[in-house]
């Protein structure tokens, strides 16, 4: 790598879940190779990370539903910062109580053996039945 150049960058970010608007700097290195390719680099911290555009969750819930503002928007509309940085996710959740609800017994069922007999002798008795009434009327009526 040869000639680069650094640059300061703040994003604004909005959680679309929780609504909690925080911002992230960045450090952006734009380097040329020997070949003449552009490469960007994106530090925090002197750190490389993903460029903003690509998997940012939010510090509050942990969400990736996540959308970001123009450069500079927070610092014209303050009252989106009015409220205090959240306390970060430790993961894993605990699941959270479910509400009391008042059960109810199950209703009675049939056993599985009278269930089955049921759906399977119903047809045969139907099919047996119309074969009756189908040779009765032949007996009664020969042509």
């Amino acid at each position: 790598m040869r000639d680069g150049f650094e640059t300061r960058k703040t994003w604004p970010f909005e959680c679309l879940r929780c609504l909690h608007v925080w911002e992230e700097q960045y450090v952006v290195r734009n380097l040329m190779d020997d070949y003449g390719n552009e490469v960007e680099i994106w530090l925090q911290s002197g750190v490389p990370v993903q460029p903003p555009w690509s998997g940012v969750s939010c510090p509050g819930c942990g969400a990736y539903h996540v959308t970001s503002f123009p450069s500079g928007y927070l610092s014209r509309h303050p009252e989106l910062v009015a409220a205090p940085e959240p306390e970060p996710v430790a993961w894993p959740h605990p699941a959270p109580a479910p509400p009391a609800v008042e059960r109810r017994a199950p209703a009675p069922r049939t056993p599985l053996p009278m269930r089955v007999l049921v759906a399977i002798g119903v047809p045969i008795v139907v099919f047996v039945a119309y074969e009756l009434y189908e040779g009765l009327k032949t007996v009664a009526h020969p042509h």
